[in-house]
């Protein structure tokens, strides 16, 4: 039988370190939640400390190990796997041994699922302890442990100088490292399509569909529109490989790298996957029979399980069941607000606590990762404090010391990260011999561009190690912190079970009563993003520029008649807020006229 998954939300990958460990903080309650596997030095230590913890065996995976990488990655998902079954079994056994438990347990589900149902039979003393028993096995099941790779961080690795194969370049190797661990989960493939790494997939008999139409392993695509979706889904299913879940972020509205679209909003993308979806499984399970046929692999006669998820800035009830319900999403995903959840993520304290701080002036959209991608940024991290230390005494940029992000080749061929003080020592050198030729503004907006890049590799795993009074060795980055512009309405910690008594709509977290909604949020981003975009090239667009900007205007238009109509229509989710917001999306409609 096909239990459905006993939440209707989960937690996505937040930075490096923040969702690090977050299985083993929630997985046993049935939520699925996704960690990053780019950083395996991060990876080996908290291998060490869970299995110390939880009194495992460990073993050391030094860089003296070939492929340690992959190595420590397989490691550290395992150590995973075996935490997470033990209190999953723990929590079963606590359901048996008391009413009290199971109440506990029944109060953290959603208002209407099929496993609260069955529960509540036992508490009203109409089913046996054995029978309870039954229920558990049957219906409850431990939340996925999925895991991230971004797919263009696949920095290529070097022997003396000499480039070593494609298999052991940053993201083939984690894929290898996540192919060869024990768990049954999904790889989350983000930040677009990496045709290599793709087809590396196909080494892999895990991604294959079984005789009984199951695959051991899945693969999420994270995609920010239908077309893009059906572009890598198709390229995929040309290899003979299924994907199981497409999870729509909303380009502005996230945490993390921003990738924004040309004016296509959350709303209207999700529409059109709701409209589309029958067309993208026949589409891409037709190309995936054809590919294992001339494999010789297992041809399943009907589509495997597909599912579409959406994420980015949802903060209310009312807006995570109007996803589920109006566009059909299969889960919703809630990040940022989890970084106030002790229990299900790795912030330290004074982190925890800028974040309940923040207000929307704090929280910016900048130019600090190394990889060119705008990135989700808040006012007054301790990265920042160190970065702005450095740059006064002369020593811009970090040490470098991971090279997760070294990927620009222009002063050398293995490649230098753009955050380095090898880099920008190099860049500022070459600024100063042009510094007579410049305006002092010039000359700082400049300066400026090269300096504001930041250690992500070290700043967004550093909060793991402050958390768990870990020793931080090297010089001091502090810790950089990616959430999106929604936790500027979540100004407390709170606990695992309020949160989620806030997400179902049986209690609210949120005090300010000025918080738009989510799909407002996203489009006034929009406008912003525009007019900066328009500003930048003023007076020296070229056409093809003019030809981007006009699209995006169109799309943004059409998108705001698609909300209008939207929310004239709703009767049911938004009501109390309808006049307000239809009286915004008329103030964007002018202000988009005469931008």
């Amino acid at each position: 039988m096909n239990v459905k998954p006993t939440h209707s939300f989960h937690i996505p990958v937040m930075g490096l370190a923040y969702t690090i460990d977050s299985p083993i903080r929630v997985a046993q309650y049935g939520l699925a939640s996704t960690l990053s596997v780019m950083d395996d030095e991060l990876i080996e230590r908290m291998n060490k400390f869970y299995c110390e913890k939880f009194e495992l065996p460990y073993q050391e995976i030094t860089k003296k190990i070939e492929d340690f990488r992959a190595k420590r990655i397989t490691a550290y998902l395992n150590t995973l796997d075996t935490i997470v079954k033990r209190k999953f079994d723990t929590l079963k056994r606590d359901l048996l041994q008391s009413k009290k438990n199971v109440e506990d347990y029944i109060d953290m589900l959603p208002t209407v699922s099929d496993i609260r149902k069955q529960l509540q039979t036992y508490i009203d003393d109409t089913i046996s302890v054995d029978n309870l028993k039954n229920i558990l096995d049957t219906y409850l099941t431990p939340g996925d442990i999925d895991v991230n790779i971004m797919t263009k961080v696949d920095r290529e690795q070097f022997d003396k100088k000499s480039p070593l194969p494609a298999m052991y370049n940053d993201a083939h190797a984690a894929l290898r490292g996540f192919s060869n661990s024990t768990l049954s989960s999904s790889v989350v493939l983000s930040a677009g399509m990496n045709p290599k790494l793709f087809s590396y997939f196909e080494e892999f008999d895990a991604f294959y569909p079984t005789s009984t139409h199951q695959l051991e392993k899945r693969i999420i695509l994270k995609v920010s529109d239908y077309r893009s979706a059906l572009i890598q889904g198709s390229f995929l299913a040309k290899k003979g490989l299924w994907v199981s879940e497409y999870r729509i972020e909303s380009g502005l509205n996230c945490g993390g790298h921003a990738f924004a679209t040309d004016g296509f909003l959350l709303g209207v993308i999700l529409d059109e996957f709701k409209t589309k979806r029958e067309e993208l499984i026949t589409t891409t399970h037709e190309l995936m029979c054809k590919a294992l046929e001339q494999k010789g692999r297992f041809v399943p006669a009907t589509p495997l399980s597909l599912k579409i998820t959406a994420q980015g800035g949802v903060g209310t009830a009312a807006e995570h069941q109007f996803l589920l319900d109006h566009y059909q999403v299969d889960s919703v995903g809630w990040g940022s607000p989890f970084l106030l959840v002790p229990e299900a993520t790795s912030v330290d304290p004074a982190t925890r606590q800028l974040l309940a701080n923040a207000k929307e002036e704090d929280l910016y959209l900048s130019h600090i990762s190394p990889l060119g991608i705008p990135f989700n940024n808040i006012k007054g991290t301790t990265n920042e404090i160190h970065k702005s230390a450095r740059i006064a005494k002369n020593k811009a940029g970090s040490s470098c010391p991971r090279k997760y992000l070294a990927l620009n080749k222009l002063h050398d061929n293995e490649g230098i990260c753009t955050a380095s003080r090898k880099y920008q020592t190099i860049e500022l050198d070459a600024l100063l011999t042009q510094k007579d030729q410049l305006s002092d503004s010039e000359y700082q907006q400049k300066f400026h561009a090269i300096t504001e890049k930041a250690c992500l590799c070290i700043g967004l795993a550093n909060a793991s190690f402050l958390e768990n009074d870990m020793q931080i060795k090297g010089e001091a980055q502090g810790v950089v912190i990616c959430p999106g512009p929604n936790i500027a309405y979540f100004n407390k910690e709170v606990s695992l079970k309020h949160m989620m008594h806030h997400i179902y709509g049986r209690a609210n977290v949120i005090d300010t009563v000025h918080r738009p909604h989510f799909f407002i949020k996203e489009l006034r981003m929009y406008l912003d993003h525009f007019k900066e975009e328009k500003r930048q090239i003023k007076g020296e667009a070229t056409p093809i520029q003019l030809k981007k900007m006009a699209k995006t205007k169109e799309n943004l238009t059409a998108g705001i008649a698609y909300y209008q109509n939207l929310f004239e229509q709703d009767d049911t989710y938004f009501t109390k807020e309808k006049s307000a917001i239809l009286q915004e999306l008329t103030d964007i409609q002018i202000a988009l006229l005469h931008a």
